[in-house]
């Protein structure tokens, strides 16, 4: 499903991206290459400018939604580890740090157990 979502949402933004192109602004954009005036006849005068403002409007609206619905598909989703993370798990296991001794931060006096030593030190 959240695949099927993902190319719809790619095809979305490539038509969003050419009805923007040929939509003709003050210096005439895209829409003179593809002869421009081509677009009155079938829309009528303004009916071209109208049909893309409000194709525009429409393809933007379910571009931001589609964008909104596939983020809360994938948000629940566990992220699996990349190759470089896993090469960097191993690397830390394997290095000769992994292995060195630890340090005691508390060291008993020999034939005193620890609580022994706290009522000492009480005396």
């Amino acid at each position: 499903m959240e695949t099927f979502l993902i190319i719809i949402h790619f095809f979305i933004a490539i038509i969003l991206m050419v009805v923007i192109l040929l939509q003709s602004s003050k210096g005439g954009g895209m829409a003179g290459v593809f002869g421009g005036g081509g677009g009155s006849a079938v829309f009528g005068g303004r009916g071209a400018a109208s049909f893309l403002s409000k194709l525009t409007t429409t393809l933007a609206v379910l571009f931001l939604a589609l964008a909104l619905i596939i983020s809360y598909i994938d948000k629940g989703k566990t992220v699996d580890k990349g190759i470089v993370a896993e090469e960097i798990e191993k690397r830390r296991a394997s290095s000769p740090a992994s292995v060195l001794p630890t340090v005691q931060t508390e060291q008993a006096i020999p034939g005193q157990s620890t609580s022994q030593t706290a009522t000492d030190t009480t005396k």
